[in-house]
């Protein structure tokens, strides 16, 4: 039986884009955006789903030395005008349905740029058929495209995306890296190739949302190397299956909730495709449970590594399968270049072994600001080193563990108590799908424990036993006081669990905040 060659380009549903095709289209639409006044330093914001377009008109950004911003497609309408305010965009490039909704929202003088909908977006969400032509408001973004020549100004140095951190306070604050000189940017490639295991003619797969820091910063580089990029409308476990193995894809972007629906699947249908193409696959955005990791590892063999960093920091711990077997739980060793201080409340730094607030930074990378907000870069700031706000710790073997964020740490009767240490021991209990620990108002102690715990399919929980278990490996204290079973905990795209919208409403009875 003979198989038919393997395509090599962008793969989108059943789209098939070239390279060469892919790159004439950028350089018309860095034509076009030069011509609606685009140039270096500016900003051109994207609002779409996974597309092929939302690739192509990054990389004309990019071309043009000018930032893509890639805006949350689940943003409200206030919240898109609050982005393309701050950024400064004069474009917004959008898909058609969503620019129906933005009539008011969009300020004058941005010029809306209409990109079709595609048919593997309409399989996979709904969409209100009325709203799949172009707006009276907006340019069809095809038509637009074929008017410009290809662009052939000079080469400049191309910034990163600039990415919308999503604030747990307040708006949300836009990551803006300089960009990188000729040493940066081959430091970067080599941080790249060994975090992302992104070489030259990789298969790629992405099921991750481009609008978020990991996925798109893997995508734009995967779809350079000449081999195949293919992207997701959204994570479906047996389709990503089948996609693994009818592109021979070798190298993948994910994060724990996909590996845990995957490991949901019928042993039979699981069998059924061949893994063996897979050769790295990467990790990151929320913790992943101990026993998922080495169920994944005994699946597909010691492909998965994981890394540990924030949109500000870039990823400055790295693991390999072997190190998740060794080492239940660590996020790994610190990566080349980075640097970690852990830092205790009385601003010191602290010893191996010790828990602190994690400070990092990494030498070789541009630094950054946010967006016309440079004070809120100081105050993440402590001698070069910044911080996201994670609690942890690094060990005698040189391994870093997370132990909590900062601000979801619990303050009770006086006592410091991590959730994510609760957590685990939740994880630990069999039957235990997944959990959230968070404090709610008490009246004595100022906050209590709360466990919220989401059963695995068909099995019920008794929360009496749940607590019985807790006691044999926590201190008492440290035993949530109240524990309620929930089916479906809220999440967010990356996977993270939505603590705020389990913890606020106690909150908001109490009329208070801490």
């Amino acid at each position: 039986m003979t198989t038919s060659p393997l395509f090599h380009g962008i793969i989108s549903g059943q789209r098939r884009r070239s390279h060469d095709e892919v790159a004439e289209r950028v350089d018309r639409i860095a034509s076009g955006l030069q011509k609606l006044g685009v140039k270096q330093g500016d900003s051109v914001c994207m609002l779409m789903r996974n597309d092929i377009a939302f690739i192509e008109a990054a990389y004309a950004a990019m071309r043009l030395g000018a930032y893509g911003v890639p805006v949350n497609w689940h943003f409200k309408p206030e919240e898109i005008n609050y982005v393309l305010k701050d950024s400064g965009s004069s474009v917004l490039i959008a898909h058609a349905d969503m620019l129906h909704q933005l009539r008011d929202a969009i300020p004058s003088g941005v010029t809306a740029l209409s990109v079709p909908t595609p048919p593997e977006i309409l399989a996979n969400y709904k969409i209100n058929p009325d709203h799949l032509g172009t707006p009276d408001f907006a340019v069809d973004f095809e038509s637009w495209l074929k008017q410009f020549p290809r662009y052939d100004g000079p080469a400049v140095p191309q910034p990163q995306n600039m990415i919308y951190t999503s604030g747990t306070t307040g708006h949300p604050k836009g990551v803006r890296r300089f960009a990188p000189t000729p040493e940066q940017s081959a430091n970067a490639e080599r941080m790249r190739a060994m975090i992302y295991g992104l070489k030259p003619n990789a298969r790629a797969l992405l099921p991750g949302p481009l609008y978020h820091s990991a996925p798109n910063s893997f995508g734009l580089r995967a779809g350079r190397l000449g081999g195949a990029l293919v992207i997701l409308p959204r994570f479906e476990p047996e389709e990503f299956l089948r996609i693994v193995e009818a592109e021979k894809i070798d190298t993948i972007f994910m994060v724990p909730t996909m590996f845990i629906r995957l490991m949901k699947l019928p042993e039979a249908v699981r069998n059924k495709y061949d893994m063996s193409s897979l050769r790295h696959i990467i990790h990151a955005a929320a913790p992943c449970p101990a026993d998922v990791k080495r169920a994944m590892i005994e699946w597909w063999g010691p492909v998965i590594y994981e890394f540990y960093g924030s949109t500000e920091s870039g990823a400055v711990t790295f693991a390999n399968s072997e190190d998740a077997l060794k080492k239940p739980g660590t996020v790994g060793k610190i990566s080349p270049g980075a640097e970690l201080r852990f830092i205790g409340d009385d601003g010191r730094e602290l010893p191996q072994g010790e828990i602190g607030e994690i400070y990092s930074r990494i030498v070789g990378n541009p630094d950054f600001t946010y967006h016309s907000k440079p004070e809120k870069r100081s105050e993440i700031d402590r001698e070069g080193f910044i911080t996201s706000g994670d609690v942890g710790y690094i060990d005698a073997d040189g391994y870093v563990f997370i132990c909590d964020r900062k601000r979801d740490m619990v303050i009770s009767g006086g006592v410091n108590i991590y959730p994510a240490e609760i957590e685990a021991a939740l994880h630990a209990i069999p039957g235990v799908h997944d959990c959230a620990v968070f404090g709610i108002p008490d009246e004595e102690f100022g906050e209590a424990l709360m466990a919220v715990v989401e059963p695995q399919p068909g099995v019920t929980l008794d929360i009496a036993s749940i607590r019985a278990q807790l006691k044999t490996s926590l201190a008492d204290y440290k035993v949530p006081k109240h524990v309620e079973i929930q089916g479906n905990l809220p999440r967010e795209d990356s996977g993270k669990i939505f603590k705020r919208r389990l913890r606020d409403p106690y909150w908001e009875r109490a009329g208070r905040k801490i």
